[in-house]
């Protein structure tokens, strides 16, 4: 079967928030799409995705079903937990070579 064999996923509230799901998953590294080898997290893009939801999550207070309502906060608290880990180990290795650094050349400060 071919990809064009698939319907289509239908647009839904939840499939959006899947997706930009996914999309921060991806980028801090989680996940790897198929045919791909995992890379550097990015960040950025990571947290733009998790924003994005962020601000979706806003501009539809008060309009969601109470199982729409607790995917998008779900999510959220998921990603921004997924955010901090990724970002303290990438920060570790950073650090680590500076300090190793400043270990070799104690005046480079």
């Amino acid at each position: 079967m071919s990809e064009s064999d698939f319907p289509p996923v239908p647009a839904t509230f939840e499939f959006l928030v899947f997706s930009l799901k996914m999309q921060a998953e991806v980028r801090l590294g989680l996940l790897n799409m198929p045919g791909e080898t995992g890379g550097a997290p990015d960040l950025g893009a990571a947290r733009h995705a998790i924003d994005t939801l962020a601000m979706l999550s806003e501009k539809t207070r008060g309009n969601l079903t109470i199982e729409e309502q607790r995917l998008v906060e779900n999510s959220l608290t998921e990603l921004r937990f997924r955010f901090v880990q990724v970002s303290e180990k990438v920060q570790k290795p950073a650090e680590a070579g500076r300090d190793a650094d400043a270990r070799r050349d104690p005046d480079a400060e």
